[in-house]
């Protein structure tokens, strides 16, 4: 069992099994949202405890994918923790658990600053691995 919380406490939830992947997405949105590292988590494993009507949602114009999730309080970045989807990202700085999943993947690295390093051997992708 896995917990994940906002910086202040108000949201928090459960992951009853381990997320099914973790990645890195470094396109300019996922940096200025302030999570680029999320995990997969399957809908039937999240439970939310606490904070729904604490949960704000962002939802970009397209191209992108991803609404995103925000404590109102704190403003700490949950990912999509509000999707209907089976699966869906959780930013993986929320979870207050050690989470024993190793990067697998770096995307839109084209659009990385100079000034972030990759120290993993995952593999890189100059845009999204699946398109």
């Amino acid at each position: 069992m896995l917990h994940g919380s906002c910086c202040c406490g108000s949201v928090r939830f459960t992951l009853s099994r381990p997320p099914t992947m973790m990645g890195t997405c470094h396109c300019t949105r996922c940096r200025k949202l302030g999570a680029s590292t999320f995990v997969f988590a399957e809908r039937e494993a999240f439970t939310l405890l606490a904070g729904a009507d604490c949960i704000t949602t962002y939802e970009p114009p397209a191209p992108y994918q991803y609404k995103r999730c925000f404590c109102a309080r704190c403003g700490t970045s949950l990912g999509e923790v509000t999707s209907g989807d089976k699966a869906f990202p959780v930013a993986a700085n929320c979870f207050d658990d050690e989470l024993m999943l190793a990067n697998q993947f770096h995307e839109f690295v084209k659009e990385k600053p100079h000034w972030v390093g990759i120290c993993d051997g995952a593999p890189q992708f100059a845009e999204h691995p699946h398109r």
